[in-house]
């Protein structure tokens, strides 16, 4: 065919097996954002089968894209693009009910009204886990459903917007969906995240760039790589120095906490700092008590002022019998920034070690104080246990009663107060089922609020702080303790109120085996504690949105369905959601060290997992070219000439040999023999073949993978080995578009 003669026309067999290349890009770019986005949540939720599920329905959104977009390639965009959502949600669907109630669905894909009820109890447990948990919550099956539902719903608008070559929703989405974890558990930055996103930002930019007309077609690598290093480590220098560090804490007292109930100046100051940290082998930390209030005269709950006794005559007998489970914890406890005469410690502590003798015990509520000595700088191990009744040990027992001391005046209080607390617990059978529906009703009828009783003029521990906290519904810790005491004591029970903190943060240091938590000042808490004959103080969480409720397990459970709600760990002790602390740098305590000062040691892991992460990230775009590859090839041997020569024109683009729509097969051909010294027969056979599919379809196919091997062989060796090395890694096929330099040679 001489070049005079016209041009034959592009024929429909051409386009049919043609692979587009940028269509299995934006796949795989759709599909590396929605990984961006989760990869966050890997730090607030433990792995488990959440994160598998995850990946599976993301990869298969894009593989369901990429599919349906290449099937459709001569339907029109909205139709081709209508149907790759609709197709992409289906399959999502049908992964999740497989993944998680498979036994409920028809064929285990295809949901049915009993998939639906599983779904929505699910996500009613999860929902009630993310609320009231703490960080990292475990992998639940409730976790796996909203987080895969979830995050198909960000794979398909992702790979919407990808399509549309929205870069700037797409980067914004990724953006809010991967910073929600941090934002929400006020954790530190993720630094390996943050560079992933900017990585993920640029390629996304130039995905879009590559396919506008408008854009420019070349541009300096080494100005864009020299931009991103730059915009990198100002990242990187400038984040330590902002003002959340913490090196702006100071390391002088922060906190002097005293015994009273005056907690709301505390909880309110507009800089918190980290006060102590805590060190424990279990998954989760304990609360930790400061001291008890006993007695409440109508205005204010008192101290408990004991009798003391030497740390090593012990904390005295058990309050809980031998029939009841306990667990044996060990806590190692650093005060960084808290003055006060009271040590914190887990309830119920056993024993003690790393302290002076200027420390007593308080065997009636074992807690730990001192008249001369204070509590900063204090580095100390605390053996506790975590009793753990069943659900009917403590059913069948009754609260203790109220101790009412003789030489006291009658208790008045509002009548709101003894009346709701009937009211509220009317339908129980038992002390603890009463307890447990005052606690629910506080959580589910109340807020959280620091500014509420300052604005309403409640802000104190009274009997009518109290009964004006009923009627407002809002309040913070110190109210809803105090109110929860107050309404299960007219019922006759003994309670008291504990002052002490929450269990902090999470933290990636370790100490041994041991984890480390971060506890700062506005973690400062209260809660109330009923004493139950046999089984010892038990800790309520009554205040809203804050730990989780206390619940035991029967013992006779195995074990719930997958429409069931799961029931939260028995626990001694609230446990609460993490929140944040500023980092220290835990060689400057100074002090007593103790016997708990294990050497730490670096945990490989994430190096590791993020090593592979980064490896996999470099070498996909090379896997994907391998397999497109090894596709195309298995097509020639049957003698698909069109699949041989895509091939060849993909190789020609990755090792940037230039194209043009001028040549003809035969003519590019000739080009390569001379040019970079291609086997002449080898060529021939593939020239042969395209002009006999392109005139007379009918001819028998012959197998064409060995002369399309040795051609792109001697193409490798005609160019040097950075080309070569560029082309593996970097296989430029992959994002060449159609109106670019290098088009199909037919």
């Amino acid at each position: 065919m001489s070049r005079a003669e016209p041009r034959a026309p592009r024929l429909s067999w051409h386009r049919d097996h043609e692979l587009n290349e940028s269509r299995i890009a934006q796949g795989a770019l759709a599909a590396a954002a929605a990984f961006v986005a989760v990869w966050p949540y890997t730090s607030v939720i433990k792995p488990g089968a959440w994160s598998f599920a995850v990946v599976t329905v993301v990869l298969v959104i894009a593989a369901v894209g990429v599919a349906v977009r290449t099937l459709l390639i001569r339907r029109k965009r909205w139709i081709r693009e209508t149907a790759a959502m609709i197709a992409q949600a289906v399959a999502a669907l049908g992964v999740l009910t497989m993944l998680v109630a498979g036994d409920t669905a028809i064929f285990g894909v295809v949901p049915t009204s009993s998939t639906l009820t599983v779904f929505g109890a699910l996500a009613a447990t999860a929902w009630e886990q993310v609320v009231f948990g703490t960080a990292p919550l475990d992998s639940t099956p409730g976790l796996r459903v909203i987080m895969g539902a979830g995050f198909a719903l960000v794979a398909l608008l992702l790979d919407q917007l990808v399509a549309q070559r929205s870069a700037v929703l797409a980067s914004v989405l990724v953006a809010v969906v991967g910073a929600t974890p941090m934002i929400v558990t006020l954790g530190d930055a993720n630094v390996v995240w943050f560079v992933m996103l900017g990585i993920l930002i640029l390629l996304l930019f130039r995905q879009s760039a590559k396919r506008n007309s408008e854009s420019p077609r070349r541009v300096s690598t080494g100005i864009a790589v020299g931009a991103g290093a730059a915009a990198v480590a100002a990242a990187l220098v400038i984040a330590p120095i902002v003002p959340v560090s913490a090196s702006l804490a100071g390391t002088g007292v922060g906190v002097s906490v005293d015994a009273s109930l005056r907690l709301g100046n505390d909880l309110r100051q507009p800089d918190p700092v980290e006060v102590l940290t805590l060190a424990t082998a279990e998954n989760t930390a304990p609360y930790l008590r400061l001291t008890t209030l006993s007695r409440f005269d109508g205005r204010v709950w008192h101290p408990d002022r004991g009798d003391t006794q030497s740390l090593s005559d012990g904390f005295g007998a058990a309050e809980w019998t031998e029939d009841v489970a306990a667990k044996d914890i060990t806590t190692s406890i650093r005060v960084l920034r808290m003055s006060s005469s009271w040590l914190p410690v887990p309830y119920p502590a056993t024993s003690v070690q790393g302290l002076s003798g200027a420390w007593k015990l308080m065997p009636e509520n074992r807690t730990i104080v001192s008249k001369t000595a204070d509590a900063v700088g204090n580095d100390y191990t605390v053996a506790s246990l975590r009793v753990n009744p069943s659900l009917e040990q403590i059913r069948a027992v009754s609260a203790a009663a109220a101790v009412v001391d003789p030489d006291d005046e009658p208790l008045e209080l509002p009548d709101v107060i003894p009346t709701t607390a009937r009211e509220v617990t009317a339908d129980a059978t038992s002390d603890y089922d009463r307890l447990i529906a005052l606690q629910t009703w506080f959580r589910t009828e109340f807020s959280y609020s620091l500014e509420t009783p300052v604005d309403e003029g409640f802000d104190g521990t009274g009997a009518d702080a109290v009964a004006q906290f009923l009627d407002v519904r809002s309040g913070y810790c110190v109210h809803f303790a105090g109110a929860f005491a107050l309404m299960a004591q007219s019922l006759g029970m003994d309670v008291r109120i504990v002052v002490g903190y929450l269990p902090g943060s999470r933290t990636d240091e370790k100490r041994g085996e041991e984890t480390i938590y971060s506890v700062s000042s506005d973690q400062l808490h209260s809660w109330p504690e009923v004493i139950f004959p046999g089984i010892g103080w038990v800790p309520f969480e009554p205040t809203a949105s804050l730990g989780v409720p206390t619940a035991f397990a029967s013992a006779t459970t195995t074990g719930s369905g997958p429409g069931g709600a799961a029931t939260p760990a028995p626990t001694t002790a609230p446990t609460s959601e993490a929140t944040s602390g500023p980092e220290i740098d835990r060689t400057d305590a100074g002090g007593n060290t103790g016997g708990a000062g294990a050497l730490r040691q670096l945990d490989p892991m994430p190096v590791v997992l993020t090593a592979f992460g980064a490896l996999l990230v470099l070498l996909l775009p090379a896997l994907i070219r391998l397999g497109i590859g090894t596709a195309r090839r298995r097509r020639a041997r049957r003698g698909d000439a069109a699949s041989a020569w895509t091939e060849l024109r993909a190789t020609l683009i990755d090792l940037r040999i230039a194209l043009s729509d001028a040549d003809s097969p035969r003519s590019r051909g000739a080009v390569l023999v001379s040019e970079h010294g291609v086997d002449p027969e080898a060529m021939r056979v593939l020239t042969d073949a395209v002009e006999r599919a392109t005139y007379a379809r009918s001819a028998d196919p012959a197998d064409l993978a060995p002369a399309l091997g040795e051609v792109l062989a001697q193409l490798r060796r005609s160019v040097d080995r950075p080309s070569r090395l560029r082309a593996l890694l970097l296989p430029r096929s992959l994002f060449a578009g159609r109106g670019s330099q290098a088009p199909l040679l037919v």
